[in-house]
């Protein structure tokens, strides 16, 4: 039986529609292209790997981080350093005091004051073959000190190449030398006048450089770096962006058992950087903390010691008037005093004296803070809370401030600058004062209650007489100066203590070391891994790009299911130089396979099984008809049968050149009536084999064709020839071949692998299946035979290569991965 011929089944509409219908995609075809193409992913491999080692070993700059841990006490007496007591009021987290210093080490004041105390602003690094590497300051064996009265230009890269004797080489670049330059007193820029490049000086240590555009002396490093530098080089950067820089990358975190203990985390091009930066800011932030709390708390302590004069000079006072009236009135004995309501009261008014002097100490704050008069203020303690996000306001307040005053003598006062500073200036102002209405407003709402409660109390007392009720007024009067006076003594003590024992309130628990830390980026393993898998990305993408533009065919399978018409065969590779295979290779597996071609054939007339006149189409010209033609008729008359061989592609004739024949009259002679029919018929070196050639191009070619002299023709070779094999023109060219098929027995349609295109076989598969060509069956022609014949279906018409079977087997080589599969199964089948 014939591969995939139909059975006559009546088919669906919606089948017919699936005819010719071909897949958008082939994966198993996709699949063979990538392993045909091996060789670029393993170029492309290398030269990723090649790439990704250059980067990681030149071009890749490590970024390491160093980590120092410190804990915060929580006996903390200035609101610029604040600790927690009412805080849990208002909701707010349990480590205010952590959340403040976070805060403050990330805050711009302090990294500012970090970058100006320690020339934070001159960066170091050395220029090798390739890249740069960045250096710490203590790296170099020379500090650059810039002349900060003189303007500088930044982003400038200035070179410094040793020359022995503590002389050294200033190198500045070809160009690039700018007129907008920096100050570092007003840290804004000025626009000078154009000047030349500064040319190239050799200088000596402690000897200023002075250029229009840099100004600078070399001092020595006391400590003898460990590495010889060939150059050094050094670039300026302005205030605010080296804050900015530093800023960025600064990370604080919170241990996760102890709230107290703080994480600080330094990350940079150079390790010996972060570890110098962090050891060097909490040195500076405990010191500044330090200062910050004695002032504070002297100033609490002196505000303290004026409210106690005050109140002492009250209590003296509102004492003699109680003696007073203990010696005149004699009301010191009052019978039946009520003793639990006179204590009653007289602990709410203490209570409500102490709530007095809190107020006072809040309106102090408040007149500070609105009066800016930030040096004098005390502490939040004197008011009876401390609140980190208050101190944190005021703290930052204080920054904006001094921030403004010095932008003031850059910028106008209405430029974007200045309008930015006064916005968060009052941001910081207004959070300030809600922070402080809040405590107001939690203090009066106890004033209220307790005099609610001591009105209650009162109305025990309505009973007593005037002169004995005057006397108990002027006793809770004295109680309640006392109390006061009380209140402000421990307060002051307090206060007293905290300066006696003052102390750092942060204690560095591990500080930052260089212990040879890893780095943690960049990623280069994951880097390398995206280099290589990019450019092993490229070669799919081109496979890719490529299957889906391809229309070609390239799958027996696929085919077959798309036309659900029968394959009579598959045609291997033609190696010679001519179209005569079966002729001069006889045993070859292409020959074997015209053999097959010969035996399907026959199915597919439905008259007694036999094709008197066979012809050979295909969609357009290069697919092999005229190949198939020649061998299917030397096929033919090999084995006995008398054949002739009909050129009746009359716009291209080829036959005669194969068979040496001369073409001077052909078939196009004959329907002219110019020759006799036997002058027509040739002879070949195959004793049962004519070929009729097509002759000189006619004008007219379709006309002849379809004339009755055509038909006429046939009918007569019919009674002379077993068969008549028609090399007919393409059906996707011209409309001749389908007028011929109404007088052929069999139908041949060639189909070329990878040269065919999809959409050509459209056409055929829809008349074929809509009855209008009959007996109809396609060779599968140059297929591959190093894949195997029959790739995708499964008919092993390649069968014989590497057995001795054909002759092509005595240089056939196993394709590598074949030989993979043979090896492997052998060492599995060992027993």
């Amino acid at each position: 039986m014939i591969p995939g011929k139909d059975t006559n089944v009546e088919k669906s509409d919606t089948q017919k529609e699936k005819f010719g219908s071909f897949a958008l995609f082939d994966i198993e075809h996709f699949l063979r292209r990538i392993l045909k193409n091996w060789y670029w992913f393993v170029l492309m491999l290398g030269i990723g790997y090649a790439i990704s080692w250059v980067y990681g070993k030149y071009y890749a700059q490590n970024i390491y981080a160093s980590n120092l841990s410190l804990s915060v006490s929580n006996n903390t007496a200035s609101y610029f350093t604040p600790n927690q007591s009412f805080n849990f009021i208002w909701g707010q987290g349990g480590n205010q005091d952590g959340v403040y210093l976070k805060k403050m080490l990330l805050s711009r004041s302090h990294n500012e004051f970090l970058v100006k105390e320690l020339d934070l602003f001159v960066n170091y690094s050395t220029k090798g073959a390739i890249k740069s590497t960045y250096l710490d300051k203590d790296d170099s064996p020379v500090y650059v000190q810039i002349d900060k009265s003189h303007l500088q230009q930044i982003n400038y890269p200035i070179t410094i190449v040793p020359k022995g004797s503590g002389t050294y080489e200033i190198v500045l670049p070809e160009e690039g030398q700018s007129t907008n330059l920096y100050s570092y007193e007003f840290e804004g820029f000025h626009n000078i006048n154009a000047y030349p490049r500064p040319a190239n000086k050799l200088i000596r240590l402690n000897e200023w450089y002075t250029s229009p555009n840099l100004r600078f002396r070399l001092l020595e490093n006391p400590v003898k770096p460990k590495i010889k530098l060939d150059n050094i080089v050094v670039t300026l950067k302005s205030v605010n962006q080296s804050v900015g820089d530093i800023v960025s990358t600064i990370s604080v975190e919170f241990d996760k058992e102890i709230n107290t203990i703080m994480v600080i985390t330094k990350k940079g091009f150079n390790l010996n950087g972060t570890v110098s930066f962090l050891n060097r800011s909490v040195d500076q932030l405990q010191r500044k903390r330090f200062l910050d709390k004695n002032i504070v708390n002297k100033n609490t302590e002196q505000y303290l010691q004026g409210n106690i004069d005050n109140i002492r000079k009250k209590l003296d006072s509102s004492a003699q008037i109680l003696n007073y009236l203990k010696t005149s009135e004699k009301l010191y004995d009052i019978k039946d005093r009520d003793e639990k309501s006179l204590d009653k009261i007289k602990d709410l008014e203490a209570k409500k004296a102490d709530l007095v002097s809190k107020i006072n100490s809040l309106n102090s704050i408040r007149g500070s803070l609105e009066s800016r008069n930030f040096e004098n203020m005390i502490s939040t303690n004197a008011a009876g809370f401390e609140d980190g996000m208050f101190s944190a306001n005021v703290s930052e307040l204080k920054s904006l401030y001094l921030k403004r005053r010095e932008m003031a003598s850059i910028y106008k006062p209405n430029s974007e600058p200045m309008i930015e500073i006064n916005r968060l200036i009052s941001d910081a102002k207004l959070a300030s004062s809600n922070l402080l209405r809040n405590y107001y407003t939690l203090y009066y709402n106890e004033i209220d209650k307790i005099n609610q409660q001591v009105a209650d109390a009162n109305s025990d007392l309505t009973s007593y007489p005037e002169k004995e009720r005057k006397y108990l007024d002027a006793e809770r009067g004295y109680n309640m100066i006392q109390a006061t006076y009380n209140s402000l003594l421990s307060r002051q003590n307090e206060t007293q203590m905290r300066m006696a024992t003052n102390q750092s309130d942060i204690t560095v628990i591990d500080p930052a070391k260089n212990v040879g830390q890893a780095p943690i980026g960049p990623n280069v393993k994951g880097t390398k891994l995206s280099i290589m898998g990019g450019l092993l990305f490229l070669p799919l993408l081109f496979i890719l790009v490529g299957e889906l533009l391809d229309n070609k065919i390239r799958n027996i399978k696929e085919l077959l299911n798309a036309t659900k018409i029968p394959l009579l065969g598959v045609i291997g590779n033609n190696n010679n130089d001519n179209m005569l295979t079966v002729l001069e290779q006889p045993k070859s597996s292409v020959s074997e396979a015209f053999r097959g071609v010969r035996a399907n054939v026959r199915f597919l007339s439905e008259e007694n099984g036999k094709s008197k006149i066979i012809l050979v189409t295909s969609s357009i010209g290069g697919e092999g008809k005229t190949y198939v033609s020649i061998n299917l008729a030397s096929v033919l008359g090999l084995s006995d049968k008398r054949t002739i061989l009909l050129g009746m592609d009359l716009r291209k004739p080829k036959i005669f050149g194969d068979f040496k024949i001369d073409n001077k009259y052909g078939i196009s002679n004959y329907l002219t009536g110019e020759v006799s029919i036997d002058q027509i018929i040739n002879k070949t070196k195959i004793p049962n084999l004519d070929v009729a050639t097509s002759g000189p191009i006619p004008p007219n070619p379709s006309e002849l064709l379809m004339s009755e002299r055509n038909i006429k023709f046939l009918e007569e070779l019919k009674e002379k020839y077993d068969f008549i094999i028609i090399d007919s023109p393409p059906v996707g060219l011209v409309a001749d071949s389908y007028e011929l098929m109404k007088y052929s027995d069999s139908n041949i349609y060639v189909v070329r692998h990878e040269y065919t295109e999809k959409y050509m076989l459209k056409m055929v598969t829809e008349k074929y299946h809509n009855k209008e060509i009959q007996n109809l069956g396609l060779v599968y022609n140059d297929y591959n035979t190093r894949q195997g014949y029959g790739y995708g279906y499964g008919y092993g018409y390649g069968y014989g290569y590497g057995y001795g079977y054909f002759d092509e087997d005595k240089n056939y080589k196993e394709p590598l991965l074949i030989r993979i599969r043979n090896k492997v199964q052998a060492i599995f089948n060992r027993k």
